[in-house]
């Protein structure tokens, strides 16, 4: 069975989003200027590499994260540090919705299943792992139905001290195995956790 492996960004106080932040807290906003050091550029493409699929919520594909990075592959081609961009665009992407009837986007499907449905069954075809990226909702409602294989928590050297956690939805508990954690010179540290 494939992997689904959900990676979100947050702060050292546990926040994906901050509310009423004026700082820019996160180390890279995904723009040009690409502060990571070399060894997490070369993890995190790593980490894309070994994908083929990526699951993502209609919220972050409408608010241009394919356009983006389809984009960002063009300018940066011969680029290895942006190797993940060219990988987005030739990966098959799944955008789990039930507002849209159709893709807009190439290798872009919509499944308009229930979310715990559309998930396990794309688990259960042949492939490599499932890199999902979304919003604070969707990653909640994957951890509530224990949809993930793999929490990548990249947590910057900022605390916001308000807003929004992936972990609303693990009202009982939700117990982790920490499987890596890397520090990296730019200040992020990476905790990779497994859910028992």
């Amino acid at each position: 069975m494939r992997r689904l492996i959900l990676q979100m960004q947050m702060s050292v106080d546990g926040f994906v989003s901050g509310h009423g932040t004026e700082k820019q807290w996160q180390v890279w906003d995904w723009g040009p200027a690409w502060p990571w050091d070399a060894r997490l550029r070369e993890d995190f493409n790593t980490t894309i590499e070994r994908a083929d699929t990526i699951l993502l919520s209609r919220k972050m594909a409408e608010e241009g994260y394919l356009d983006h990075w389809a984009s960002a592959a063009e300018r940066h081609r011969d680029e290895p540090d942006w190797a993940f961009a060219s990988r987005i665009g030739e990966a098959d992407k799944v955008v789990v919705t039930g507002k849209l009837a159709e893709s807009r986007w190439p290798r872009t499907r919509i499944a308009d299943g229930p979310l715990a449905d559309e998930v396990a069954a794309l688990k259960q075809r042949e492939g490599g792992d499932i890199l999902c990226f979304g919003g604070t909702g969707f990653a909640s409602a994957l951890i509530e139905n224990r949809l993930v294989d793999e929490l990548q928590l990249y947590v910057n050297p900022a605390a916001v001290g308000a807003g929004e956690t992936i972990f609303d939805s693990a009202v009982g508990g939700l117990l982790l195995d920490l499987a890596d954690s890397r520090a990296y010179d730019c200040g992020i540290v990476v905790n990779r956790y497994r859910p028992r």
